[in-house]
């Protein structure tokens, strides 16, 4: 679901919210968005909380991670998968405003195999096209080394770690998130996990309905969890029939769930730092994740 066309919906939509194309070739998407996208902004609450990098034992090695929780007390493990451009200062601080709502949240690096590096630049406020275009091959060439089942095999181990931290009750259900092609491992760990793992959500995942026998949307008899299916509009207009095979797949399990098509957004709109950022839409879909978690974690 990424690749080079979203560089291409970008620039029509701006064109069409008023931004001539010359202008959009001089600025660029980042010298135009960078103001309206303060990644503090994410950091909204003030409950106290610790912050850590850690490294996570995994069957093929260590995970370096980054693990946040509130200062005080033992809360609901929250698992968050980043989106293709991985591990950064955007979705650290996703991670601790999700903290900061009462959350011992893991976010974790998926490319450890190959590198502990981050591909996006702490100082890049937007991934606009030129950062896009310097870290795009290197994303596509770690994303290509993932599957299924080490989406599986990683979500055991991370789901080991937390349980044994202090700062996270185990009496309570964990939930799993992802973006993009983390969307995906929502599914796949709930459904390996269905003890364990009492919420998911996706935002913008890409290839939750498929035409393969391992279709995320084929293991919805075998999850317990309340999900949350945040769809981009750009995705839903090339696929429009993924949400109806979604709906259809959680209702027929039984399985709450609410799955909505989020009206003017392009693929990648969530995380502050995406050049398809939609803050409006995107503090919506925040306050429906922290609904869900609410409603089946607390």
């Amino acid at each position: 679901m990424c690749d080079d066309r979203i560089n291409k919906e970008l620039e029509a939509y701006y064109i069409k919210h008023g931004l001539s194309r010359r202008e959009f070739g001089r600025l660029g998407v980042g010298a135009a968005l960078a103001a309206m996208l303060p990644l503090s902004a994410c950091g909204r609450d003030t409950q106290p909380v610790v912050e850590e990098n850690v490294k996570v034992a995994t069957p093929d090695g260590e995970a370096d991670c980054y693990f946040v929780h509130p200062a005080k007390g033992r809360h609901p493990a929250v698992i968050m998968w980043p989106d293709i451009f991985g591990m950064r200062r955007a979705f650290r601080e996703m991670g601790k405003r999700l903290a900061q709502s009462g959350y011992a949240v893991l976010v974790v690096n998926p490319y450890y195999r190959n590198t502990h590096e981050q591909l996006v630049p702490d100082d890049a406020a937007v991934i606009d096209p030129q950062v896009r275009q310097a870290i795009w091959p290197r994303a596509r060439e770690l994303a290509a080394t993932l599957s299924p089942q080490t989406c599986v095999t990683d979500g055991r181990a991370l789901i080991e770690f937390v349980d044994r931290q202090p700062a996270v009750d185990t009496d309570k259900m964990a939930a799993v998130m992802g973006y993009c092609m983390t969307g995906s491992y929502s599914f796949r760990l709930a459904a390996d996990m269905p003890e364990r793992i009492g919420a998911g959500a996706s935002f913008h995942g890409g290839g939750l309905v498929t035409d393969k026998p391992d279709s995320p949307h084929l293991l919805v008899p075998k999850i317990k969890a309340a999900f949350l299916v945040a769809i981009a509009a750009s995705d839903d207009e090339r696929d429009p029939g993924a949400k109806t095979a979604l709906r259809k797949a959680f209702d027929s399990a039984g399985t709450p769930a609410e799955i909505e098509v989020y009206a003017g957004t392009l693929h990648g709109w969530c995380p502050p730092d995406s050049a398809a950022y939609n803050e409006a839409q995107a503090e919506r879909a925040w306050a429906r994740l922290l609904d869900l978690l609410q409603r089946t974690l607390s």
